[in-house]
């Protein structure tokens, strides 16, 4: 089966879960998160959670969690992942996932280079599965997320989600 028959196999429109990691943003600040949640409803998706917690491991897991208990099908993840001392979202976001998709970090930073440079090389974005999810995890900046966003997971996270339920056993009868 094609790549294309695989899209056109894919939800249509997925529950989102946003969580921004920040010590130094709140909701009025977060031009990051609030172009997700626009980028999302835009693509006629659905919000199912939205959170900024501070870049801890314990806050990002349980922002994590609540989106999940929420509803959200993929979860995008965003600022913590450089490599200061501060910057722990990826130890929090790569202690949970089961699977991790080593290409959409690959990805990233290759798409990033063509657009900064070098520096790209320091950025620690990734992907992986959760509990039949996905969650994302990228840089905080504004031009990272809308890269990621429209480069990576708006083409393609209805296709990640088929592939994680096109084996998963059906619900029981009722």
């Amino acid at each position: 089966m094609s790549h294309h028959q695989h899209r056109a196999e894919a939800p249509a429109t997925v529950r989102f879960g946003v969580i921004t990691a920040s010590d130094t943003r709140g909701p009025a600040e977060d031009e990051s998160g609030r172009f997700l949640r626009e980028a999302i409803a835009s693509a006629g998706h659905g919000l199912a959670h939205y959170a900024v917690v501070r870049d801890e491991p314990e806050a990002i897991r349980a922002a994590l969690t609540a989106a999940a208990a929420a509803g959200a099908e993929a979860l995008v993840v965003n600022g913590g992942t450089g490599i200061a001392s501060r910057d722990r979202t990826y130890e929090a976001v790569a202690g949970l996932v089961e699977k991790r998709l080593d290409g959409f970090g690959e990805l990233f930073r290759m798409l990033s280079f063509a657009e900064i440079g070098s520096a790209a090389m320091l950025s620690r974005a990734m992907a992986g599965t959760w509990g039949g999810r996905i969650v994302f995890s990228v840089p905080g900046s504004l031009a990272a997320v809308e890269l990621a966003w429209a480069r990576l997971i708006a083409p393609e996270v209805g296709h990640v989600l088929r592939e994680l339920r096109k084996d998963a056993a059906p619900p029981p009868h009722r």
